[in-house]
């Protein structure tokens, strides 16, 4: 039997970089789609049904916070599967909202090694808990 790729879901307006992370990921195995804005977000995440969303905070029409927490109201089991890409994760706004909301924080300029080992640790949490609820 074989299991269908993780799907991850990156949320960014930067094509370029959407491009490289798709490229690189796509490599190692997963099902990657991207969104250049929260808008095309919110509908991916309904159609696709991402495993993980990678969101930047600075999107054109909504900040990658609110597009977090719209996103998890719909879709709780979506927390703790959400990381937050930023360049200004020192800014005020960003680390009051983090005192309110555990969320990953991925600081720009980042390595793929980081988004990586990220994920792995996303997947890895959900197949225990996926494994956990089989048994009796």
């Amino acid at each position: 039997m074989s299991t269908a790729p993780r799907t991850l879901l990156i949320v960014d307006d930067e094509a370029p970089l959407r491009r490289v992370l798709e490229r690189m990921l796509g490599r190692q195995g997963l099902r990657v789609v991207g969104a250049g804005s929260a808008e095309t977000a919110y509908e991916l995440v309904a159609a696709q049904q991402p495993d993980a969303l990678l969101l930047d905070i600075r999107l054109p029409t909504m900040s990658g916070l609110a597009l977090y927490l719209a996103i998890v109201h719909r879709w709780p089991l979506l927390e703790g599967r959400i990381a937050i890409m930023t360049g200004d994760a020192e800014a005020e706004e960003v680390r009051t909202w983090l005192e309110h909301h555990r969320c990953v924080v991925i600081r720009k300029p980042f390595n793929l090694r980081e988004v990586s080992d990220w994920l792995a640790a996303v997947f890895r949490l959900s197949e225990e808990r996926e494994r956990g609820g089989a048994q009796a």
